[in-house]
């Protein structure tokens, strides 16, 4: 069987498993979300197998299964009509096949590092990581809890995303300290823009860590790749300002 048909098939089961979830009780539904992260996992392993070792390469499904968690988490947060549900599976699973597509260049790159694609796989591998960033943000901040809780779930989760950010850019089979020290450091700082007091809605919030992410996660790429030139650095660095000033706009001071 072609990788690519796997791609298809997995990407239609999984879409599947969202359309199976709506018919089970609302008790069922959030253990069944977490149940279909873990079915990604497995699929993604069925899908590109070939590529994966005992070394680094299994970094490859986190990004897919974070994806499924932030799909799945926000599902819940959208009104219970056809309308929203069905472009949301649709985007599911196209995600879920771009995402395999891209962590299959990703693991055979590890051991060829000649793979044409790749530099275009780094591009839809890093959109796509800021769409999950913002998804799993907002359900977060949707969700309401202490501050300490919030501050620990966006740690964890940008910590993943920044460990499978930062290894994209060198696929090292072996796990090095740098690419801990920078993930654990990257998202250490995107938990503490949570404690800083700003009234400002859900979206604006996640938007404005998602920017976080944009900001330190292309930086980093950059430093990796040896070109953090003051080019670039002026670019992340206007991007960044440019969303301070909106949610400083955006934001209702007062009463």
């Amino acid at each position: 069987m072609s990788k690519r048909l796997r791609f298809i098939i997995s990407s239609l089961l999984l879409s599947a498993g969202f359309v199976v979830i709506q018919f089970l009780d609302g008790q069922y539904k959030f253990p069944a979300i977490f149940g279909l992260v873990f079915l990604t996992g497995l699929a993604s392993i069925w899908c590109f197998y070939e590529g994966l070792g005992r070394n680094m390469t299994w970094t490859s499904l986190i990004l897919p299964m974070l994806f499924t968690l932030s799909v799945g988490l926000f599902w819940f947060l959208l009104p219970s009509n056809v309308f929203t549900r069905i472009p949301i599976v649709l985007f599911y699973g196209a995600g879920i096949y771009v995402l395999s597509s891209t962590m299959n260049i990703y693991t055979v790159s590890s051991s060829l590092r000649t793979i044409g694609l790749l530099r275009a796989a780094r591009g839809v591998g890093f959109v796509l990581t800021l769409i999950t960033s913002f998804l799993i943000f907002d359900a977060i901040f949707s969700i309401r809890q202490m501050i300490h809780i919030n501050f620990l779930l966006i740690f964890v989760s940008s910590f993943l995303v920044f460990l499978q950010g930062f290894w994209s850019i060198n696929l090292e089979k072996k796990l090095s300290s740098d690419l801990i020290s920078m993930s654990l450091v990257t998202a250490l700082i995107i938990g503490e823009l949570v404690i800083f007091f700003w009234p400002v809605t859900v979206v604006v919030g996640s938007l404005f860590l998602t920017s976080g992410v944009y900001l330190l996660l292309g930086l980093g790429q950059a430093k990796l790749e040896d070109r953090l030139f003051p080019g670039i650095l002026r670019e992340y660095l206007t991007v960044g300002l440019i969303v301070l000033l909106g949610m400083f706009i955006a934001t209702r001071w007062g009463g």
